[in-house]
């Protein structure tokens, strides 16, 4: 198994958009897994501060055990995550994620071309994926929604899919649900492969009354829109739900290994 301790690398980038330095520590894979020309496949990882808590270093250590292919994972630390993490098309009711535009402007326009430019990276976008758990959930679909072209997987575990327009009031519905409205009302996006998760014990909260708790029913109802435009499950969607999983990183570190697996397979 790789010491992970020699392979990890610390990045410090000062970031035009979002006015301030952002760190990142980047996963190289171990020489012995791969020949010097195979390119690396590349993940990014929102909440990268909480590699550690994932159990990041032993998920890599079981992923190249298994020889799979050469993976740099990019865990970006998050600044504001309330304002930086969202979509960026719309803040929601309180004005949160007002940043999120900025933020994917750093991903894409910043940090993607610094590893393109530094590491032999795939440059075939299949094995280019982003991913984060809750508000970074939300925030590493809402990028691989908007930029189809740089990215061809996106991995959400409990994703924050009820960020909404309206607080919920007497005039709330599920059609004021952000990012269910904006996927409806778009097209598919041809290629991308969309990795979903949610834990039986995410939350207590169920807002309508229907058994299901809302991390649940948010995340389903989104996986039927995507059905909806043609995405297959298998092919193009995967769902994994965890019985007793709970909205943390001790269930998402349990989550981290079938996305890696079924990603970049």
């Amino acid at each position: 198994m790789p010491h992970y301790s020699e392979l990890i690398k610390t990045l410090n980038i000062s970031s035009s958009t979002l006015q301030r330095k952002v760190r990142i520590d980047i996963f190289l894979p171990p020489d012995n897994t791969h020949r010097k020309s195979d390119p690396y496949r590349l993940l990014l990882l929102n909440d990268g501060q909480d590699w550690a808590k994932l159990r990041l270093p032993e998920v890599l250590s079981a992923y190249y055990h298994r020889k799979m292919p050469p993976l740099v994972v990019a865990a970006i630390y998050a600044g504001s995550r309330i304002q930086e993490y969202g979509i960026a098309a719309e803040a929601d009711y309180q004005q949160r994620g007002s940043k999120a535009g900025a933020y994917s402007l750093f991903i894409t326009t910043e940090l993607l071309p610094y590893l393109q430019r530094h590491y032999p990276i795939e440059r075939n976008t299949t094995y280019t994926a982003v991913a984060g758990c809750s508000l970074g959930g939300l925030s590493a679909f809402d990028i691989a929604w908007q930029f189809p072209e740089l990215f061809g997987a996106v991995g959400v575990f409990s994703g924050s899919f009820w960020w909404r327009s309206k607080a919920l009031n007497s005039d709330y519905t599920d059609n004021d649900r952000i990012i269910h409205r904006l996927i409806s009302q778009d097209i598919k996006r041809e290629g991308l492969r969309v990795w979903l998760q949610t834990g039986t014990h995410d939350e207590i909260a169920d807002r309508n009354q229907n058994g299901i708790i809302d991390s649940i029913d948010d995340t389903l109802d989104l996986l039927a829109i995507l059905q909806n435009k043609g995405y297959k499950i298998g092919k193009d969607l995967r769902y994994v739900q965890i019985d007793t999983g709970q909205h943390n990183q001790d269930t998402w570190a349990i989550a981290l290994p079938d996305f890696l697996k079924w990603t970049f397979r």
